[in-house]
């Protein structure tokens, strides 16, 4: 297995938290668990994430408020929102601010696992018919293996393009080096990470002329695909 799919679960209810995260530990999911919004946004940038699922009645942050910031940063991620004595305005804006679904309870475990597996296949079919990418006032264009920048066309090596393309899978999150290694060169050991480092810099070399994309180093741990958009 490539790496474990993990999910970060920010809930209020400790104890049904708990059970929750070990239902869908025994399904095979790898679970973060925390009870404070700051938490939770702080994993979300900082650690390697594939699914979010956030109380509304998370203290700090609330879950739609969090919803909305980590839109701003990410797109694509895909996140349930949780919530109980929730108002009909409540789930309008959670879905308004990006959520792919909202959970009201009484709610079971088992249904949490189901919904999680329902967006996990439209995110996998989605992903499979995507193939164009805008990165600042860039065009990385997975298809044709090349990256545009104001008309002008730079082709990628089959390895630059598969490292951009995991980079833009979870732009704006933190990529484990470890998981870099193995996705694209297919194993992690002291002459693929040195290999890695020259591609790395070659694709910081072709993004370099838009200040608001960066491939940023993440000390200690990989890194991460910054794009904004003023």
């Amino acid at each position: 297995m490539l790496k474990p799919f993990k999910i970060l679960l920010a809930g209020v209810n400790k104890d049904f938290s708990l059970i929750t995260k070990n239902y869908l530990a025994e399904l095979g999911y790898t679970v973060i668990l925390c009870h404070d919004g700051l938490e939770a946004i702080n994993h979300f940038q900082n650690d390697y994430l594939d699914f979010l699922l956030l109380d509304v009645r998370l203290p700090n942050k609330g879950g739609i408020e969090l919803v909305e910031e980590i839109r701003k940063k990410d797109t694509e991620i895909p996140i349930i929102l949780m919530g109980s004595n929730t108002h009909q305005s409540e789930i309008i804006k959670g879905f308004k601010n990006g959520a792919d679904d909202f959970i009201i309870s009484p709610y079971s475990i088992e249904e949490i696992g189901l919904r999680i597996e329902a967006i996990k296949k439209r995110a996998k079919i989605m992903a499979a018919n995507r193939h164009i990418y805008k990165l600042g006032n860039y065009i990385f264009d997975t298809v044709h293996h090349v990256l545009i920048y104001k008309g002008r066309e730079k082709r990628l090596t089959t390895k630059e393009l598969d490292l951009l393309f995991l980079f833009c899978e979870y732009m704006n999150r933190v990529v484990e080096r470890s998981v870099a290694l193995k996705r694209v060169w297919k194993e992690d050991n002291y002459f693929s990470a040195r290999n890695m480092d020259v591609y790395i810099g070659r694709l910081r070399n072709m993004l370099c002329e838009d200040p608001n994309v960066k491939l940023e180093n993440v000390h200690g741990v990989g890194y991460r695909l910054v794009v904004n958009y003023p």
